[in-house]
């Protein structure tokens, strides 16, 4: 920990928080997810090895954040990862309403690299929504957040559990099904449709029993405004039986999405190597700058600055 600046809280969930901090000798940013151990032996161990083993993994494509390090103290887990200081996708569709049909294929074709790249490790995501992609300073994605995923998933092997944002569920997981990479699908789905609309296609999450019977039974309404490539994909995603759906059946799945119409203007090898140019590049603040002008004199002061709260754990 001394090794570092904590300068402020990105983020905050069940297991801990997301901190901000700089690395005293490079001056480099990185994003520290801090975990109490109590909170993660009180809910569940699993997905936080899991998190680890998945950021940890080699010759992982450009669009799923980067490890740098990880240690522990007596009541802590920290992990050391790269900090993507664009801004998360909720946070784009908010500000734009929605994207023009351009900006959501080039989103949704670096997100498909990501979920490629994870179906043939055996792994699926369970967790793609807006929240979880983030935008690099470049304008590219980043896929985070894999406290979620099941790993060894294969054509032969599934999983049950019931898991994920209500919003994004598959139909299988809200039957109790057993269920694979079909999932994530569908995830992809709800993911390209709300890039597009700029809201979810099945109905508010504040009243969860609707939705999920939402899911299950009701056929989607598409804005008449939408291509008929971008409405194609989506009903192809958008099946309710999974073994139809597109990208699940007998087919190759990353050929299948690769070659539809909807993606006709990707250069897929382009795109794994980021050689295309992003449509949009976020207005970056140098916020470190910042953070230090204002606070300054609070660390300095304070007692309840970042360094006194951590000093026990050294």
């Amino acid at each position: 920990m001394n090794d570092f600046n904590f300068l402020c809280v990105l983020g905050r969930g069940s297991f801990g928080k997301v901190m901000l901090a700089e690395e005293k000798q490079t001056k480099e940013l990185y994003a520290i997810k801090c975990l109490t151990k109590e909170s993660v032996v009180q809910d569940a161990i699993e997905p936080v090895f899991v998190e680890k083993r998945i950021l940890s993994l080699k010759n992982k494509p450009p669009f799923l954040v980067n490890l740098h390090s990880c240690f522990q103290t007596k009541d802590r887990l920290f992990y050391v990862m790269e900090y993507v200081n664009g801004g998360d996708l909720t946070f784009r569709i908010q500000k734009e309403k929605s994207f023009k049909e351009p900006i959501a294929v080039f989103y949704a074709a670096e997100v498909a690299i990501a979920l490629f790249f994870l179906h043939e490790n055996g792994i699926i995501y369970r967790d793609l929504k807006l929240d979880n992609v983030m935008i690099d300073s470049d304008g590219h994605v980043k896929l985070t957040d894999f406290g979620m995923c099941k790993e060894n998933i294969t054509s032969n092997v599934n999983t049950t559990t019931y898991c994920g944002t209500p919003d994004f569920l598959a139909p299988e997981i809200i039957l109790r099904k057993p269920y694979g990479k079909s999932v994530d699908w569908w995830a992809f789905g709800v993911f390209i449709y709300e890039m597009l609309v700029g809201e979810t296609p099945f109905g508010s999450s504040y009243d969860e029993l609707q939705l999920s019977y939402n899911i299950v039974e009701q056929n989607i309404s598409f804005p008449k405004s939408l291509s008929k490539e971008a409405i194609n994909i989506m009903k192809g995603l958008l099946v309710k039986n999974p073994a139809t759906r597109l990208g699940c059946g007998t087919e190759v799945q990353e050929i299948v999405i690769k070659e539809h119409f909807f993606f006709r203007m990707v250069n897929w090898v382009k795109l794994e190597n980021k050689e295309v140019q992003p449509p949009i590049k976020p207005l970056i603040v140098r916020l470190i700058a910042i953070i230090k002008l204002i606070f300054v004199t609070i660390l300095k002061h304070s007692i309840r600055n970042y360094f006194e709260i951590f000093a026990h754990f050294q």
